[in-house]
């Protein structure tokens, strides 16, 4: 559990989304019948788009960037956790893409 200080959106991993969450839904999964919910779909392997200078932020951080903005300007009502619904291999490129992307990390917490 973070401290009062940290102001990043929590995440957790499966369960029941309350009326106040987000939802990341892995492709081919489905949503929750409430709540706002953005899908995300696995990387393709050996697929890197973007040039060599800039490491690529993939599906899912750009996921994640949609729901930070969709809060930010209104789109999606306030929320305070993010409640992932996604396969262990997604759960596991979730990590990775919040561990991997300074910008994620800025914006969400485990």
């Amino acid at each position: 559990m973070g401290n009062a200080t940290d102001m990043r959106i929590q995440v957790l991993f499966g369960g029941l989304p309350g009326a106040e969450d987000a939802v990341l839904v892995e492709e081919g999964l489905d949503p929750p019948q409430q709540g706002y919910a953005v899908r995300f779909a696995l990387a393709k392997p050996g697929h890197f788009p973007g040039c060599f200078c800039c490491p690529p932020r993939g599906p899912i951080a750009t996921a994640l960037g949609q729901l930070f903005r969709d809060r930010a300007t209104g789109k999606t009502p306030f929320f305070k956790r993010l409640v992932v619904l996604a396969s262990p291999a997604g759960e596991a490129a979730v990590r990775e893409a919040m561990a991997g992307d300074v910008v994620t990390q800025a914006r969400y917490r485990l």
